[in-house]
């Protein structure tokens, strides 16, 4: 029988138990009225930089911050306060994990006990395993130096210190600094982890035996249960076509690997991209299609980082156990705002008046302009964009009509429609609103614009295939539509580099926007917040809600069990033999989620942890099976 070898941890404080420089901190707390206070600030970070990067000298780093700092005892409860609030979130969430093995939990700091202890002993850290320096206080309580006679005020203390504790069993050092390498660059220790959630050092990253953007994935290392039950950094993250920077940032203090494309790709550049990514975010312009998904051999979610999700195979999606995410309501304000805007400019003839001018053209005439106000609006698709134009359009003193194939409650003074003929008979403005389903297409053609009011102004600010260009055109020419604005169009450039080609371009009282209708910086910002967060929610704890091809499952937050995800094929029989295996393995089930949809069924089941781990390979053989994964 192979005997458990003992493991301990030695955790550094500054950059790795806690996010920031504890001293630096101080500092902003002793240098708030002083006269110099940014110099003084600059300063100390550039001195903790240089050590923590191995350029200076421990002892020589540490008495020119206290010079600097002017800090006195009566500083150490803020500063403590601040601390609390600023430990790394891996640590948080593994709160159980330290407190459980708090024997052989050692923080090994550089920088002082005084404030130290009182932030980790929260986390079940004994005093006794706290090993750091001691301040020096004058009459006065200022701190003036530090004990020079402890070993961690000294270069390579942190060795010293190690091998002066005699730990039996293995040492693994966590750390973001050269200070910390040293430890086992010296031989005192049998692994050393650099620790990057906080600060990445390149000169310690390149020495290190494994670099850990997380607590989750040292203890994963180890094979020891932690908060999450995967390694984040093994999660490949391919994000496209400018993803707002507020969702990358979301993404990597999740540290999962990031790529980053500025612009949309090919079929074939995606089929090569995506082999080894779990999670793909995308907006508009990429298509994820069934040949795509084909080589996505590790994919388990798509977040599209917008509110269509027509360029995605959501049926190959779902066959697969790929969860997808939108932003159904994120940009709904930007897109009603440019409807607003352009149908006034175009009721006005503003777009060609604007264009004589700047041809020296002084056209000063009330021809073809009009108020907005009393003017009939045609609001085609009565969803959340269309629901909120028809209110603000009513404000400003408009009657609206809608027509929506799905029966729609009416805000306001809203009229229903029977049928799309009717609407637009009636109408002197027209604004499309509807989703990008494949039997949408052409639902505005040669037939439709024949229904319409001659001099109407029409808007489609949806989706490009939605409208026939050709005869949109046609009447464009005839006169038929005075004015026109679209965002959208069948075909749109990849990127910014491609050029625009459309039969609209050139044509009178014609605003062409280039998909911009949700680009505005608050929507990308809401969008951007909003599809990470739930894909996280789902890889995390399985939770499934605002999924557009999933089954919509809240979970509850996991305590002190496992979770099974199990997602299968709709068919029958599946629940029972899941049932008849977890009763083979005796295995306590403590909960049980089940919901599905045509597609596929989806299962959670929360067990007692003492469980038989064979039990995993049968549920993986269940007839059905397209995706099993398990959370700790």
């Amino acid at each position: 029988m192979t005997e458990t070898v003992t493991k301990n941890f030695v955790i550094d404080f500054d950059s790795t138990f806690t996010s920031v420089e504890a001293l630096d901190v101080l500092g902003t707390i002793s240098l708030k009225s002083h006269p110099e206070k940014n110099e003084r600030l600059k300063r100390i970070a550039e001195v903790t930089d240089l050590a923590m990067g191995g350029e200076l000298s421990f002892r020589e780093s540490l008495n020119q911050r206290l010079q600097i700092l002017d800090a006195k005892k009566e500083h150490l409860p803020i500063l403590i306060a601040m601390l609390n609030k600023l430990v790394s979130k891996s640590f948080k969430r593994n709160k159980t994990f330290l407190k459980e093995h708090a024997d052989h939990v050692y923080i090994l700091s550089n920088g002082f006990k005084e404030f130290i202890f009182p932030i980790v002993e929260k986390y079940g850290i004994k005093e006794e395993n706290v090993h750091a320096n001691t301040f020096v206080f004058d009459e006065n309580d200022n701190i003036v130096g530090f004990d020079e006679d402890n070993i961690l005020s000294q270069s390579k203390g942190k060795p010293a210190k190690i091998e002066a504790l005699k730990l039996e069993g293995e040492i693994h050092v966590i750390g973001d600094g050269y200070n910390d390498y040293e430890i086992r660059k010296e031989g005192k220790a049998n692994r050393f982890y650099a620790f990057t959630e906080n600060v990445s050092r390149e000169n310690v990253v390149k020495n290190a035996d494994h670099v850990a953007p997380s607590l989750d994935e040292i203890l994963y290392h180890n094979k020891m249960e932690g908060a999450l039950s995967y390694p984040k950094n093994r999660i490949k993250v391919l994000l496209l076509e400018n993803i707002h920077e507020k969702g990358v940032k979301i993404v990597k203090e999740e540290g999962y690997q990031i790529e980053i494309y500025p612009a949309g790709i090919d079929e074939d550049e995606l089929c090569e991209k995506i082999k080894d990514v779990s999670i793909l975010g995308i907006r508009s312009k990429t298509m994820v299609t069934k040949k795509v998904l084909e080589h996505a051999n590790r994919l388990m979610a798509v977040g599209a980082f917008c509110i269509g999700t027509n360029q995605i195979d959501l049926a190959e999606c779902t066959k697969r156990g790929v969860a997808v995410f939108n932003a159904p309501f994120s940009n709904t304000r930007s897109v009603v705002e440019l409807a607003i805007s352009e149908m006034i400019m175009l009721i006005r003839n503003l777009p060609d008046k604007i264009f004589s001018m700047h041809q020296g053209k002084w056209d000063k005439s009330a021809n073809g302009s009009f108020e907005i106000r009393g003017k009939k609006l045609g609001i085609v698709g009565y969803g959340n964009i269309g629901k909120q134009l028809s209110v603000l359009a009513e404000a400003l003193g408009m009657n609206v009509y809608y027509y929506d194939l799905d029966e729609r409650l009416a805000l306001g003074n809203a009229t229903k429609c029977k049928s799309l003929k009717e609407l637009l008979t009636k109408v002197d403005v027209v604004s499309l609103h509807v989703d990008g389903r494949k039997s949408n297409a052409n639902v505005i053609g040669k037939k439709e614009f024949g229904y319409m009011k001659d001099g109407v102004i029409f808007m489609n600010l949806s989706r490009g295939h939605v409208v026939d260009i050709k005869e949109l055109k046609k009447n464009i020419e005839s006169g038929k539509i005075a004015g026109t604005a679209v965002d959208v169009f069948p075909e749109e450039p990849l990127s910014n580099a491609h050029e625009f080609v459309s039969e609209l371009r050139g044509l009178p009282n014609v605003i062409l926007t280039p998909h911009i209708g949700g680009s505005t910086l608050e929507a990308q910002e809401n969008i951007a917040e909003f599809v990470p967060t739930k894909i996280i929610d789902y890889i995390n704890t399985g939770t499934t809600t605002n999924s557009v091809n999933f089954p919509n499952l809240t979970l509850p937050i996991l305590q002190d069990a496992h979770r099974f995800i199990h997602v299968h094929h709709n068919q029958p029989g599946v629940l029972a033999k899941i049932t008849n295996t977890l009763a083979k393995h005796d295995i306590n089930v403590m909960g049980q989620y089940l919901k599905t949809n045509d597609t596929v069924g989806y299962v959670i089941t929360d067990i007692n942890k003492d469980y038989n781990k064979e039990a995993i390979a049968d549920l993986r053989k269940i007839d059905g099976t397209i995706r099993f994964r398990v959370l700790y």
